[in-house]
């Protein structure tokens, strides 16, 4: 793989794909090591136990792991386009951006939807720790590579 015009690898209408992928990719394995912790914690707030989440059969259905995938492309990719917007494009200045778009978008929505769901708050707060992470780490995933 070659560097395109401007040095960016696997660059195209300003996105630095290979960044966009590698952030998908750790904001992926954050939110499986973080639920991996929090899962108990997790399942008490969402007033749910382990059978009631798998399949009719027993098992783990993989659909939800490949959503969470596509998801976390998405949102590195249009993250990726937030910091390309904001100038210079650093690793701090990926972090703000995803601390930005936490704040103005992410635990607002989750705290409405869980409001008027009456879900407890705990899982307001674990939830939104995740993307708090997750978005964290992409803004320094895609500010490293240059978006």
């Amino acid at each position: 793989m070659g560097a395109l015009p401007g040095g960016q690898l696997l660059a195209f209408a300003g996105i630095n794909y290979l960044g966009v992928i590698s952030a998908a990719v750790a904001g992926w394995l954050a939110g499986a090591a973080w639920y991996a912790v929090l899962a108990r914690p997790w399942m008490i707030a969402l007033g749910k136990i382990k059978s009631e989440l798998m399949t009719p059969d027993g098992t783990r259905s993989i659909v939800p792991f490949v959503v969470a995938f596509l998801a976390q492309l998405v949102m590195a990719w249009v993250l990726a386009g937030i910091v390309g917007h904001v100038g210079v494009v650093t690793a701090v200045n990926g972090v703000i951006s995803g601390l930005f778009a936490w704040l103005g978008f992410v635990i607002t929505s989750l705290a409405v939807n869980y409001s008027f769901a009456r879900q407890q708050f705990m899982l307001t707060l674990i939830d939104g720790g995740h993307w708090l992470l997750v978005l964290v780490l992409q803004g320094a995933v895609i500010g490293f590579f240059g978006a």
